[in-house]
C-alpha cells in the first residue's frame, strides 16, 4: 500500500510540471553566465535545501496542493540573490534584482512581473505564516531550468553576470625610460550593463628599469559588480641606444670636377638603421667654395643621428661636366647632355635580319571599361606577347592569356620568358620594369612552364599575370615569349575580380580597338642588326624606332581582318654584337619624350635608369664602357611600353683619364 501511495505521488508530481508548463509565457531578461550555473535541490515534503552542494534551512517543507508543487518564497527568493520586502497597502511580498520585480499576493494566481499581470499555475497562499509560491512559476520567471528526478526537484540557473576587465597592451616592444604605455581597453559586460569604475595594479606609464612587469586590471558595472581581475605581463627591455652616423671622404681637400669619394660606416646596436637622410652630398662639384655635407640615420624606433663634414674645392680644375660624366656616371644611371648635339654624331648604317618569331601586342583598347576579349589570334611557333592596358573601369579587372587547342592532336604551348610591370600607376614605371623582368626571366631557364592540351581544351597560359588584380586607374605591362608546337588559338581576357575567364569566355564580347593604339599579330618581330667595322674611334650613334631606317612591322588585327602597323615596333626584340673600340661609353638617348627601360649588355640587365627615367632629348643613360682594349659587346633589348621614340644608341670616346 505504501508503494502504490509512493507511486501516485511520483505520477502527480509529474502531471503538475507538464500542467504548469502551460501557464502564459512570461517575458523576462535572461543573463547568460559567463560561470558556471547554480543548482538548487528541493525534496518533497522537507525544508531542507541543497544549494551548490551546501545543506540550508528553508522556513517551511516543499509543499504540493492541487497537484501543483509550492516553496516558501521567501527562502527561495533570497538564495537567488533577490532582495525580499513586504508592502502592507497592497499585503503585496516582492523580489527585486537589477533586471526584475516580481509581486505576489496570497491567494491571487495574478503575479506581477516588472508591471505586467502573468497567471500563475496556482494560486499563492500562506501556510504557517508563510508565503509559498509555485516551483514551476518561479522558475519560469527567473529563466531557470527545472528537472525531476524520484523525490527531488532540482532549479539551476545562471549566476549574475559580472563585467570583463581585458585589456591588451599594444606596445610591440618596450625599452626602459624610453616607452609609453600604450593600454587597448577590451573591457566589457556580458549583459551590456555600463562599465563606470576601474582598478590597476601594477601600471606605469613609463618603467625605468629592464625586466618582468604584471599589470592587473579589476572594473565595476553600473551594478556595483566588479569583475574578476585581469592581468598581462610585459617584458621591458633594456634602454634602445641611438644609432650613430659616421662617414668620411678620402680627402678633405678637392679639386673642380674631381671625384669625391664617400666611406659610410654609421652603425646600430640592433643593426636596425631604416633611414639615411643625406644632405650637400655629391659625387663632384664644378664650383670651388666650402661645402658642408650632413648624414642623419634613424633607426627602427625613431631615434636619430647625425653628422657633419666640411670640404673644400678649390680653383684648380680637375674635369668639366662634358668629361666628369662620361667618365664616371655609373651604369645604370643617367647624366646631362646636349640634346641637339646628338645629331651631329655619325649615323651608324645597318642591316636588319628579321627572324621568323611572331608578335601578338595586345594594346587596343589601351584602356579598359569592363569584362571583354581584347586579342584574339591563331599561331604556332615562337611568339612573343606584348600586354599593356590600363584599368579604367569601377571594377577590380584581371587579364589572362587563354590557349584553346584546335587540333585532332595534343598542342604543347611552353613559356620561355616572361616579365611583368604592375599592377602600377605610373605607366613608365611599369613599362621598365616589365623589360627589365623579362630580360632577367630569359637568363634563367628555372622559369620555363610548359602547358599540355588536349584537342578542344582551353588553359590559362601564364597565370602569374593575373594574381594581382587591376585596381581602378592601375596599368600593367608584360612580356612573354611562347613557343607552340602547333596551331593555338590564343585569346587575351578580360574579367572582373575573381570571375573564371574558362568559363565566362562563351558569353564575353570582342572589344572594339579604339583606334589609337596597336592591336594585332605581326611576323619578324626580332631583328638582328648587322653592323660592320668598329664602333665608338668617333661619336657615332644608331637610329632606332624611327619608322625611316628601322621601319615598323606590318600585320594584321585577326580579330577585324583589318590590316595594322606596328607603330614604334614595340614589343620587337633588337639584338646585335658589335666590335667596339676601346675606352667608347655605349649609352641611350631618347629623342621623342621619356624612357624608361632595360637592355642585356653581355648578359647583363641594365635599366634606363636604375631610380628614375630619361626626361627628354638633354640626357643619356649609360649602359657600357669598354676598357682598354677593344671588345665585342653583345646588346639585346625590347622598346619599353608606355615610353616614346626614336631612342639614339651612342657609341662616344671617353675622355682622358687624369690625376
Amino acid at each position: 500500500m505504501k508503494s502504490l501511495l509512493q507511486n501516485s505521488f511520483k505520477w502527480l508530481l509529474i502531471i503538475s510540471l507538464f500542467v504548469i508548463a502551460a501557464f502564459e509565457a512570461v517575458p523576462v531578461p535572461v543573463v547568460k553566465a559567463n560561470v558556471a550555473a547554480d543548482q538548487l535541490v528541493l525534496t518533497k515534503n522537507s525544508s531542507e535545501m541543497m544549494y551548490n552542494g551546501q545543506t540550508i534551512q528553508a522556513v517551511q517543507p516543499t509543499t504540493f496542493k492541487d497537484g501543483v508543487s509550492y516553496a516558501p518564497f521567501s527562502s527561495i527568493a533570497k538564495v537567488y540573490g533577490f532582495k525580499v520586502a513586504y508592502e502592507a497597502k497592497t499585503k503585496e511580498s516582492i523580489a527585486r534584482n537589477e533586471e526584475l520585480e516580481i509581486r505576489f499576493k496570497p491567494d491571487s494566481a495574478n503575479i506581477k512581473v516588472n508591471g505586467k499581470i502573468v497567471k500563475s499555475s496556482g494560486a499563492v497562499f500562506i501556510q504557517n505564516g508563510y508565503m509559498m509560491i509555485p516551483l514551476r512559476t518561479w522558475a519560469d520567471l527567473t529563466g531557470s531550468t527545472l528537472t525531476l528526478k524520484d523525490s527531488e526537484m532540482t532549479f539551476a540557473w545562471s549566476r549574475p553576470s559580472i563585467p570583463e576587465a581585458t585589456f591588451s597592451v599594444l606596445n610591440e616592444e618596450i625599452y626602459a625610460g624610453q616607452t609609453k604605455i600604450l593600454i587597448a581597453d577590451h573591457a566589457s559586460s556580458p549583459s551590456g550593463r555600463k562599465i563606470i569604475d576601474q582598478r590597476w595594479e601594477g601600471k606605469q606609464d613609463i618603467y625605468d628599469e629592464p625586466g618582468e612587469y604584471t599589470i592587473t586590471r579589476s572594473v565595476m558595472d553600473d551594478r556595483s559588480r566588479w569583475s574578476d581581475p585581469y592581468s598581462v605581463t610585459i617584458h621591458v627591455l633594456k634602454a634602445n641606444e641611438p644609432p650613430v652616423a659616421a662617414f668620411s671622404t678620402d680627402k678633405t681637400t678637392y679639386r673642380i670636377g674631381e671625384p669625391v669619394l664617400y666611406t659610410e660606416n654609421s652603425y646600430d646596436d640592433e643593426n636596425s638603421i631604416v633611414r639615411k637622410t643625406w644632405s650637400g652630398q655629391a659625387p663632384v662639384f664644378f664650383e670651388s667654395g666650402d661645402y658642408t655635407i650632413s648624414l642623419e640615420v634613424e633607426d627602427g624606433h625613431g631615434a636619430t643621428d647625425s653628422v657633419f663634414q666640411q670640404i673644400t674645392v678649390t680653383d684648380e680644375v680637375l674635369y668639366t661636366p662634358e668629361e666628369y660624366y662620361p667618365l664616371f656616371t655609373p651604369v645604370g644611371d643617367k647624366f646631362p647632355i646636349v640634346g641637339s648635339s646628338v645629331l651631329n654624331h655619325e649615323e651608324v648604317i645597318y642591316s636588319v635580319l628579321p627572324e621568323r618569331v611572331s608578335l601578338a601586342r595586345s594594346n587596343s583598347p589601351e584602356t579598359l571599361s569592363g569584362e571583354g576579349i581584347v586579342f584574339y589570334s591563331r599561331l604556332d611557333g615562337k611568339i612573343r606577347f606584348l600586354f599593356h592596358h590600363q584599368n579604367r573601369s569601377a571594377e577590380n579587372l584581371k587579364i589572362y592569356l587563354v590557349a584553346t587547342n584546335p587540333n585532332a592532336s595534343v598542342a604543347r604551348v611552353r613559356t620561355t620568358a616572361f616579365g611583368m610591370g604592375g599592377p602600377n600607376t605610373y605607366v613608365s614605371t611599369s613599362g621598365k620594369l616589365a623589360v627589365s623582368r623579362y630580360f632577367s626571366s630569359s637568363l634563367d631557364p628555372k622559369d620555363n612552364l610548359a602547358v599540355s592540351l588536349q584537342p578542344g581544351e582551353t588553359k590559362v597560359i601564364i597565370p602569374e599575370m593575373s594574381q594581382v588584380p587591376l585596381k581602378p586607374g592601375q596599368v600593367m605591362s608584360a612580356y612573354a615569349d611562347l613557343y607552340a608546337d602547333s596551331y593555338v588559338e590564343f585569346r587575351v581576357v578580360v574579367v572582373e575580380g575573381d570571375n573564371n575567364p574558362i568559363d565566362a569566355l562563351p558569353s564575353l564580347s570582342h572589344l572594339d580597338r579604339d583606334n589609337y593604339h596597336v592591336r594585332g599579330t605581326f611576323f619578324g618581330a626580332d631583328r638582328v642588326l648587322e653592323i660592320s667595322g668598329r664602333l665608338g674611334e668617333k661619336a657615332q650613334r644608331i637610329p632606332l624606332g624611327d619608322r625611316y631606317i628601322d621601319k615598323y612591322l606590318d600585320g594584321f588585327d585577326e580579330m577585324t581582318g583589318d590590316p595594322e602597323r606596328n607603330t614604334g615596333n614595340f614589343g620587337v626584340l633588337y639584338k646585335m654584337k658589335v666590335e667596339v673600340a676601346p675606352r667608347t661609353l655605349i649609352a641611350l638617348n631618347p629623342r621623342g619624350g621619356h624612357y624608361a627601360g632595360a637592355f642585356l649588355v653581355n648578359g647583363t640587365v641594365v635599366n634606363t635608369t636604375d631610380n628614375s627615367i630619361l626626361k627628354d632629348q638633354n640626357e643619356a643613360g649609360v649602359l657600357y664602357r669598354t676598357g682598354d682594349a677593344a671588345e665585342t659587346v653583345d646588346i639585346s633589348f625590347v622598346i619599353a611600353s608606355g615610353s616614346n621614340t626614336p631612342l639614339q644608341l651612342l657609341f662616344l670616346p671617353l675622355p682622358q683619364l687624369k690625376r
